[in-house]
């Protein structure tokens, strides 16, 4: 059986969170969180960490318990039930499919849940609405630019007319992400072919159908992207450039993408659920929050390694150069 825990573990820096508390006249905060996480890749770590970074800049004691699924999902309905019943604070989930576990595990509760980087949480059945979430839960978005992420293929290599997506089949997220990427993909006169899968061990099998397209393009999908390197690799062997909608996977061999600053984002989740429990406000009425800026990523040797070159202008404009600096 897949082990259940990433360690349930003491707050970062504690003394320092007693020295904050002091040097304002404040009592000390402390609270007992745990977050849900259903595989481990580097978009959805670094929005982890950059939640809990949130905690210690602001000089707050957690007593962390945090959960991780390995991409099991009968692992993850069990993490959901064992942190309802943890008598935690509040609960933070990451992702689609861990964030529904845990809506349907503290049903009729009053434990607040903070969930982070949900691309439509209303089409996930987690909110009334993205203003008025009514519920118990509330958080972040990270709807990516769909549209700006198609037409940057096409900027890259104009002789792109034929685009492929890969992902798996029970993500609502990435559901949500194809179903933009054909509404754009008719504006733009691109052709898309689409296949899924419903675990990583399918995605070699699955990159593999999509053989003779233009292009790959890969959702924020949290099961094709724990296994992106055996999608890099069809690329590469293929010589099909690969983009993406997140920009860690850019920096895991994919040529480009706009997107959004996962560590940022899960600052800005920090920092909600800092004002549940610090100030007191409503889950049911704060409005799930998207990122606040998109960076264009872009990986000029992923490019050469597909038998691409990325155009001067387009390098010039990235906010990041993966392996400049």
């Amino acid at each position: 059986m897949l082990a259940l825990l990433m360690g349930a573990c003491g707050a970062t820096n504690a003394g320092d969170a007693g020295g904050a508390g002091d040097a304002d006249g404040s009592a000390e905060e402390s609270f007992s969180i745990g977050i849900a996480q259903p595989v481990a890749h580097p978009s959805l770590d670094a929005t982890r960490e950059g939640f809990k970074e949130a905690f210690e800049e602001a000089g707050v004691e957690v007593d962390w318990e945090e959960q991780n699924a390995q991409g099991d999902a009968s692992t993850e309905a069990t993490i959901a039930a064992q942190l309802a019943g943890g008598g935690h604070d509040l609960i933070a989930t990451i992702a689609t499919s861990q964030s529904q576990q845990v809506a349907t595990a503290t049903q009729g509760g009053d434990t607040p849940v903070l969930f982070m980087v949900i691309t439509d949480p209303e089409a996930a059945g987690l909110v009334d609405s993205w203003e008025e979430p009514g519920g118990h839960m509330t958080g972040t978005s990270d709807l990516n630019p769909v549209d700006d992420q198609l037409e940057l293929i096409t900027r890259v290599d104009p002789s792109v007319e034929t685009v492929g997506i890969l992902y798996a089949s029970g993500e609502t997220n990435s559901q949500v992400q194809v179903d933009l990427a054909e509404e754009a993909a008719e504006e733009q006169g691109l052709d898309l072919r689409t296949a899924t899968v419903t675990n990583s061990a399918e995605v070699q099998q699955g990159v593999e159908s999509l053989d003779g397209v233009d292009a790959l393009w890969i959702p924020t999908d949290n099961v094709v992207v724990s296994a992106l390197e055996s999608v890099v690799q069809f690329s590469q062997q293929r010589q099909i450039p690969l983009f993406s909608a997140d920009a860690d996977s850019v920096e895991r061999g994919a040529v480009a993408t706009y997107g959004v600053d996962h560590h940022a984002i899960g600052r800005q989740s920090g920092q909600m659920a800092l004002r549940i429990l610090l100030d007191g406000e409503d889950p049911a009425v704060m409005p799930v929050e998207t990122a606040e800026d998109h960076e264009l990523h872009v990986n000029p040797e992923a490019a050469e390694s597909m038998g691409l070159e990325i155009p001067a202008e387009i390098l010039e404009s990235a906010d990041v150069v993966v392996g400049e600096g």
